[in-house]
């Protein structure tokens, strides 16, 4: 039970210059699972999404509000130098810092990895910037930029539309995870020699290496993969389709699975025909395909086909609504939303997406109010 109370990263503590998303998201999922961290944010205003709204709970964003529990926050000038002398001291007592400022700001300004290096040898530094330390070391990092340089939006949206971003921050979530990654291996890495290291992620990087497939098929062949609406480029039947009141949407990958879903919307005759025997065929005819399927799906609402496909494995879900997505995870017992121990009534927020059976995450406070406190506490260095 100890084990539990303590967190499995019980003991990390974290100095987090970051600001927006990509940061806190990262810093935040690191908290849940017991780590100390401790957010140095600018006087007055504070993180740059404090003042990102509507929407707002309670006078204060929700943007905010989403990445950033688990944490006490400090206002500090970084240009103090008195201010500077007290971080250092701070990060001497540290496991880990973050930060992402334009590479070569933290070194302008005293603290960068080389200088907290010399304060602690042993310091993991995580720089997050938008398109890495050399050439693009310049460049601003903004998530809607990185969907657009990355070829993120070349892929999504319609033929008839134009390219379109995703409805999230995408690539900031995505690199704070590859953050999580990074500075969780160098510490390990830490624990085993005493060696601290310099952790880089950037958003281009990251949005590559999360285009997978689509950015595979073209270093390996040449392709340049253009916009297809909701359809795959490689599976068909692997796209919403219509009903009679809202689209359901149906990933049929294997000619199994076709199979299960043809004979449940009593189409059986599909199967059979040499057109949709294969992947290879289905996706050669995709339109014909969807029409075919559409005429029989929409005799029935997206709900009923869901309960049917469903039971006989063909993997499928209606569009849902934010609203309705959370009813779904609620019905199927994943309890979506949480409240912070220290306030049961207080700011209501979307559950740590992963499970420890030992050491799960912790909600232990919300997210913090912007003080004017430049009073760090700084404890001594006990780290293992």
């Amino acid at each position: 039970m100890s084990d539990a109370v303590d967190g499995a990263l019980a003991g990390v503590r974290i100095l987090d210059f970051s600001r927006v998303l990509a940061g806190p998201y990262a810093t935040m999922l690191l908290a849940d699972f017991g780590a100390e961290v401790i957010k140095i944010e600018r006087p007055g205003d504070g993180d740059d999404t404090r003042a990102w709204g509507p929407p707002w709970f309670e006078d204060r964003s929700t943007y905010f509000l989403s990445v950033n529990r688990n944490k006490s926050s400090y206002t500090l000038d970084l240009k103090d130098e008195a201010g500077r002398d007290q971080l250092l001291e701070l990060a001497a007592t540290c496991d880990v810092v973050v930060e992402n400022f334009r590479p070569g700001t933290m070194g302008k300004l005293g603290l960068g990895f080389e200088q907290l290096q010399e304060v602690n040898p042993a310091i993991v530094y995580c720089s997050i910037t938008g398109f890495g330390s050399a050439g693009g070391a310049h460049l601003a990092g903004y998530d809607l930029i990185a969907q657009a340089a990355g070829g993120l939006m070349s892929v999504t949206g319609h033929p008839e539309s134009g390219p379109t971003k995703a409805g999230v921050a995408l690539v900031d979530i995505i690199t704070g995870l590859h953050a999580t990654i990074g500075i969780q291996a160098a510490l390990h890495h830490r624990f085993r020699t005493g060696e601290g290291q310099w952790v880089e992620v950037n958003l281009l990087s990251s949005v590559l290496s999360a285009l997978s497939n689509q950015s595979s098929a073209h270093i390996l062949t040449g392709v340049v993969p253009t916009l297809l609406g909701n359809a795959h480029p490689s599976v068909a039947p692997y796209q919403p389709l219509r009903t009679s009141d809202r689209p359901l949407a149906i990933a049929a990958t294997t000619n199994g699975q076709f199979r299960k879903l043809v004979s449940a919307i009593r189409r059986d005759d599909l199967a059979e025909d040499v057109r949709y025997s294969t992947n290879a065929g289905r996706v050669e005819h995709r339109e014909d395909l969807v029409a075919e399927l559409e005429s029989e799906l929409t005799k029935a609402p997206a709900d009923h086909w869901f309960e049917i496909l469903s039971q006989v494995g063909v993997p499928c879900a209606p569009i849902n609504d934010m609203k309705q997505a959370l009813e779904l995870a609620d019905r199927l017992g994943l309890t979506p939303v949480v409240r912070p121990e220290d306030e049961p009534d207080g700011v209501a927020q979307i559950n740590n997406p992963i499970t420890l059976s030992r050491t799960p995450a912790r909600y232990r406070t919300g997210p913090p109010q912007l003080r004017d406190d430049t009073g760090l506490f700084i404890r001594s260095d006990n780290r293992t």
